[in-house]
């Protein structure tokens, strides 16, 4: 990525400590992947995970404080339902790019299942950063600016037609 000098210490100042914080070690993802995957109960999250109790219960209440996941009362009352909020929903494509990348560049074969589109059964892209259009950009094409010097959608292509 390239920036001009004005924009390069802007730039370090942004939202990704935020998101850190908030899902920044890896039972943090291993627990989102278990809830995309239909884990919903504690001792489900526990037994699929191999985790220790205390840090389960520790990432759990993150996750909820952080707003990724809601606790819901079950109608045995000794049980609790961990869901998936929108907040926490959204970072589905985030978990995706991350097992990809692990597939790639990870030390292992890449696992026997995949993820594929229930509507036709074809695997899922690969994920990319796309430009407005679609393309798929590297990082090259990329340049950060700030977000009041943004051009509304077309008017860069009306702009070049006038001159």
């Amino acid at each position: 990525m390239t920036m001009p000098d004005e924009n390069r210490f802007a730039a370090l100042r942004c939202s990704l400590p935020v998101a850190l914080e908030a899902m920044g070690e890896r039972w943090s993802f291993l627990i989102l992947r278990g809830a995309f995957n239909g884990l919903c109960h504690f001792e489900e999250f526990q037994a699929a995970l191999g985790i220790a109790r205390n840090i389960l219960s520790n990432r759990l209440a993150k996750l909820v404080e952080s707003g990724i996941l809601e606790r819901h009362g079950c109608i045995d009352r000794r049980k609790v339902e961990y869901r998936l909020t929108e907040k926490g929903k959204a970072l589905l494509p985030t978990l995706v790019a991350l097992r990809q990348w692990g597939e790639r560049w990870g030390n292992c074969a890449p696992g026997n299942m995949i993820l594929v589109d229930s509507r036709d059964g074809l695997p899922v892209a690969e994920m990319a950063v796309l430009a407005a259009d679609g393309r798929k950009l590297s990082p090259e094409e990329l340049l950060w600016v700030d977000r009041d010097r943004v051009l509304p959608c077309g008017q860069r292509a009306l702009e070049a037609a006038q001159s």
